[in-house]
């Protein structure tokens, strides 16, 4: 049973982190769709999983799963009225159909400790070859960073986001690593390579991704050493990685020629970063949207074509509450809060009493994909739910099924 617990926990994080392995340069050109293999492989494992274990629900996350089946009961609804055909057909199967399936992957994996500790030694490691493989890439010019000239620009900028995301997550489980080590040695290699992946998270050009590694990284660990009861500790260590980001940005920054071959360097000095980005323009329309077609919303998918960017969907609101609040209505957005926010709200009181290495991994894995859903992706992206059932996987706990050897009746 511990192997299934382990191959749970591997299929997961390569599910959830499929697209930053199929962004590099040794998987870009594999001959199947390596997210619909994980995805297989991982339902067939946690079928078995399920059979083989006793699970148990705190009530303090019932809430926030009835919102969320309330959420995707409306999102259907709420279809109903919108005026879009390509932007509904490809989001709402994803966020009905496949975040179930996400939700439900995350509840397990954090329900059985041995499925996720493993998750999160697979999702270090992937971060990790993550960045190792952009950095031989822009070596060998097999990458170019911003991406080729011909290249689909809005596919290159989810692959860099996704692969500092990747990057992110295993920085902050390497901290955790860092601080659980008992030994000198241990403790300084493992600081090393979350320095090695905070150096690398400033070449695939991800602003959000970099934050989103400092965020995690200042307090994935400070969780893990709070709830091992060195509460002084936990409250230092936030400035321990801002004070290494900093220097490491004095640093680049001081050598005009190593700035020029950093791309999220290079970003970060165009220009404001909301502004540059365009997103303060997108949640200014989302609002605007929204007050306009109150109480209902536009429906599910339409954003796109009532602020004047057609039938597409790369340019939604780039936050989850905005979307729900203009897509969905009143109603949309309520539901996004309780399920997501009361969720946030949840899981943090759920930490406060587990076992610190577990509050911990579950920190390093939700807390970048938490970024990116106020700033970059939409309800239909597969990691904010995973990343949400893992957050309340806290409220569930998963016991070996012993099952009693029958004997034979008679002689």
């Amino acid at each position: 049973m511990t192997g299934l617990s382990a191959a749970a926990g591997i299929l997961a994080a390569t599910l959830h982190l499929a697209g930053a392995l199929k962004s590099t340069p040794p998987l870009a050109a594999l001959p199947f769709d390596l997210t619909v293999a994980a995805a297989a492989a991982l339902l067939a494992a946690l079928v078995l999983l399920a059979a083989a274990r006793d699970w148990r629900a705190d009530p303090l996350i019932a809430l926030p799963l009835a919102a969320c089946g309330a959420l995707w009961v409306w999102l259907v609804l709420a279809g109903a009225w919108s005026p879009s055909r390509a932007v509904l057909a490809a989001k709402l199967p994803e966020a009905v159909l496949i975040g179930p399936a996400m939700l439900g992957a995350g509840l397990a994996v954090a329900g059985d400790p041995a499925a996720l500790r493993r998750c999160a030694d697979v999702a270090l490691a992937i971060g990790a070859f993550t960045a190792a493989a952009v950095a031989w890439g822009i070596a060998s010019d097999s990458v170019v960073l911003g991406g080729a000239p011909d290249a689909n620009q809005d596919q290159v900028r989810v692959q860099y986001q996704i692969a500092g995301l990747a990057i992110a997550s295993a920085a902050a489980i390497a901290a955790i690593r860092a601080v659980e080590a008992r030994r000198a040695v241990p403790r300084v290699l493992w600081a090393g390579l979350v320095a090695a992946l905070a150096a690398a998270a400033l070449l695939p050009g991800g602003r959000v991704a970099l934050a989103a590694l400092g965020l995690s990284v200042a307090l994935a660990p400070a969780v893990a050493l709070w709830r091992r009861g060195r509460r002084g500790v936990a409250l230092l260590w936030p400035a321990v990685p801002l004070a290494g980001v900093l220097l490491l940005l004095a640093a680049v920054l001081a050598d005009p020629s190593l700035a020029a071959g950093l791309r999220t360097v290079e970003r970060l000095l165009e220009g404001a970063a909301i502004e540059e980005s365009g997103r303060a323009s997108l949640w200014g329309a989302a609002l605007d949207q929204a007050g306009g077609t109150l109480p209902w919303g536009l429906g599910t998918g339409a954003f796109g074509m009532a602020a004047g960017h057609g039938d597409a969907r790369a340019l939604h609101p780039h936050n989850h509450a905005l979307e729900a609040l203009a897509e969905g209505g009143l109603p949309g957005f309520v539901l996004w809060l309780m399920a997501f926010g009361g969720g946030a709200a949840a899981a943090l009181l759920l930490a406060a009493r587990a076992e610190a290495g577990r509050a911990a991994r579950v920190a390093a894995l939700v807390l970048p994909v938490a970024l990116s859903v106020m700033v970059s992706t939409d309800l239909g992206n597969r990691m904010a739910w995973f990343a949400l059932g893992l957050a309340l996987g806290l409220g569930v706990s998963a016991e070996r099924r012993d099952v009693p050897a029958l004997r034979q009746a008679g002689g």
